[in-house]
């Protein structure tokens, strides 16, 4: 799928023999996902995966945000949510994967977009972005990982707060709780992906491999299981009052009315 401008919505581009890049292209609409783009980024991240010369992959965006979330204009045109998309959200949040992945987060991540940074395995993001999950504002949950994912990654409390409250996380916070590993100026941040990427690319497939394989394995909860119960929550959300009041709000520009 193409821009107006005739560009396409996703690139992907490989860097030497063992890094691939996969950038979402729609500076105009905050990079926010569309159902197309999500396809189209499932797809690649499955052959970066078949693709034994690639060792490591970046995901990253154009433009000065790495990712707005959805396209609420499809969920406010009717999109039913509750039909999985193939891969989870973006076509990547769900999808298997055996080999690193770098989120460079080259601005604000909001929604979907921080979703797409906790389902990466390492993170480097703009000094100046903020990252947030703003959908308890929308009349939404964040079903894209955000709820089953984000207390993983950093202190309970915390991400408690950052769900219910919908407030965004200066990228200085995340990096002092662990959940970054690097900041960088924002122009300089697919660079120092690219530098984190080629250093673990110099390293053993399979001890890269094993070594992720294992280090998930030492989640509590199964991930399936939350994945399960995230599903049912998602049903539940699709015949509730403020899935439609909150994006109908937003594309109007006027304050939600919550029942």
């Amino acid at each position: 799928m193409t821009n107006n401008d005739g560009t396409q919505q996703v690139l992907y581009e490989r860097v030497g023999e063992h890094v691939a890049i996969v950038r979402l292209n729609r500076p105009e609409a905050r990079n926010a996902v569309n159902a197309a783009m999500a396809a189209n980024i499932h797809r690649l991240v499955n052959e970066i995966e078949a693709d034994a010369s690639i060792r490591v992959a970046i995901f990253s965006g154009t433009g000065t945000m790495f990712c707005a979330g959805s396209d609420l204009k499809e969920v406010a045109g009717g999109r039913d949510i509750r039909i999985p998309r193939l891969g989870g959200f973006a076509g990547f949040t769900q999808t298997e994967r055996r080999k690193p992945w770098i989120a460079a987060v080259n601005g604000s991540a909001l929604g979907g977009g921080t979703e797409i940074m906790l389902a990466c395995d390492l993170a480097v993001v703009a000094e100046d972005a903020q990252l947030s999950l703003p959908e308890a504002k929308r009349g939404l949950i964040a079903l894209g990982g955000g709820a089953v994912l984000l207390a993983r990654r950093m202190p309970m409390a915390i991400a408690t707060e950052m769900l219910i409250t919908g407030e965004p996380l200066s990228a200085r916070r995340a990096y002092e709780l662990g959940l970054v590993n690097r900041l960088a100026p924002r122009d300089a941040v697919l660079a120092q992906a690219l530098k984190l990427a080629q250093e673990v690319a110099q390293n053993s497939p399979n001890s890269i491999r094993e070594s992720l394989r294992l280090s998930r394995a030492t989640v509590e909860l199964p991930l399936n299981e939350m994945w399960r119960q995230n599903q049912k929550t998602m049903d539940l959300l699709y015949y509730a009052a403020d899935f439609k009041e909150g994006p109908a709000a937003f594309l109007e520009k006027r304050v939600p009315k919550w029942e």
